[in-house]
């Protein structure tokens, strides 16, 4: 690995309970900035940006930090912009020039969705960045996909006001779709928009990903990973994708490096006491090639995973121990298990592995070969080499980073901006 330098990778730790953000330098993990007093939203995560630039919502201020974890380095503050948006933030999402964005809300820490808000922010309007909230009709978990008119895969840029917002939604699930140009258009008071357009999908939806080179939006459900794509009538539903076997993916993600989509899909008892039974298994599908699989994992609790330049990682919780699973996208196998320090407030057997229990964050750069992992209600984040299968060093942060915290690594020109979903 090389020595650290204004190019290599940058790591956000946001302990997004306590209130705390750093950015620290790898692999030396030298700390570079500190942004106390911001609370990211854990749902939302963060947002990949071009230049290796990063988002996220604030979801204590109510607002959309643009953040330059580079510019600390180069005599400029971390923030690059604020914007207000309506909290508490569900899904995260940016057009793939990084000047368009949108959140939706969820519910918070209330007990049944409550708001249908969702705030649309152009970054580089006219007189600064301006943000439009709208009453979208249907409160619930929106997921949310910014996607560029067909006309972006030319190259003339298009008006952005021609890009689609892309509601992904449940009870009655549906793909809904707006204008920018209308949503911006919006009066003050947030008034009620229609969409201009609604394709079916189950109710049960959970985990959104969109390919800039096609202009193909793919959406998880429990029979399988729902596709459309754009023309210049709107969006055109395609033939869903199965999962290949029992159980389904609960979170969807573009891997840029090798045009991949990967979810990780959960099977076995639906009771959430019996988690450590839970089987996993890692389902790809080439975006270019049409082919899909499935690599097992291993019993236990997985969830969100990091693509990195060589493998996909993800962070298994067991009670037989924990461990960081890498896989080799090439050879479709796990090349390495890496065990991880225990957390003293983990998820115990019949309890849910949710509620009041520590948890782990895991993220990586599409264009090098360090992982990160947390470790929930110790204040550490364990760097792992993946080209060795080793941990090879821990950060001690000075808050606890209860619930797992939420980490992202950014490297300029890595292409993580090529997924722009937050995560």
């Amino acid at each position: 690995m090389s020595p650290p330098s204004a190019r290599a990778p940058r790591l956000l730790v946001a302990d997004h309970v306590a209130g705390d953000i750093g950015v620290f330098a790898l692999p030396d993990g030298a700390r570079t900035a500190r942004l106390p007093g911001r609370y990211p939203s854990e749902h939302a995560g963060f947002l990949a940006l071009p230049g290796g630039w990063t988002a996220f919502v604030d979801d204590r201020a109510g607002e959309l930090v643009v953040l330059d974890p580079y510019g600390p380095g180069r005599g400029r503050p971390p923030v690059v912009a604020t914007v207000p948006v309506a909290i508490p933030a569900e899904h995260l999402a940016a057009d793939p020039s990084g000047r368009l964005f949108a959140v939706t809300t969820g519910l918070g820490h209330a007990e049944a969705p409550w708001s249908d808000l969702l705030t649309a922010v152009d970054l580089h309007a006219d007189g600064g960045p301006r943000a439009v909230r709208v009453r979208t009709g249907g409160p619930g978990e929106p997921g949310v996909l910014l996607v560029p008119p067909p006309e972006s895969l030319k190259p003339d840029t298009p008006d952005p006001a021609d890009t689609t917002v892309v509601l992904r939604r449940r009870e009655p699930g549906a793909l809904s779709s707006y204008r920018w140009g209308d949503l911006l258009a919006a009066p003050a008071g947030c008034p009620a928009v229609a969409p201009r357009r609604e394709l079916p999908l189950p109710g049960d939806g959970h985990g959104d990903a969109y390919d800039p080179a096609t202009g193909r939006l793919f959406a998880a459900t429990g029979p399988g990973v729902h596709r459309a794509r754009t023309t210049p009538g709107g969006l055109v539903a395609e033939p869903p994708l199965p999962w290949g076997g029992p159980g389904r993916g609960y979170y969807l993600r573009l891997d840029p490096v090798r045009r991949t989509l990967w979810s990780g899909v959960r099977g076995g008892p639906a009771d959430p006491r019996r988690w450590p039974e839970w089987t996993n298994c890692a389902w790809w599908y080439g975006l270019d090639s049409g082919r899909s699989g499935r690599i097992p994992l291993g019993p236990g609790l997985m969830f969100r995973f990091a693509v990195a330049a060589r493998h996909i990682a993800f962070a298994r919780v067991h009670p037989d121990g924990d461990e960081l699973v890498l896989v080799d996208p090439a050879a479709g196998t796990v090349t390495a298990r890496v065990p991880l320090p225990p957390m003293s407030g983990a998820p115990r057997p019949g309890g849910t592995p949710w509620d009041g229990v520590q948890r782990r964050a895991v993220a990586a750069s599409p264009g090098h070969d360090l992982v990160a992992v947390s470790r929930g209600g110790h204040g550490e984040v364990h760097l792992v080499d993946t080209t060795t299968g080793t941990l090879f060093r821990t950060l001690t942060l000075p808050t606890p980073l209860d619930e797992g915290g939420r980490l992202a690594m950014t490297a300029p020109d890595d292409g993580a901006e090529a997924d722009p979903v937050g995560r």
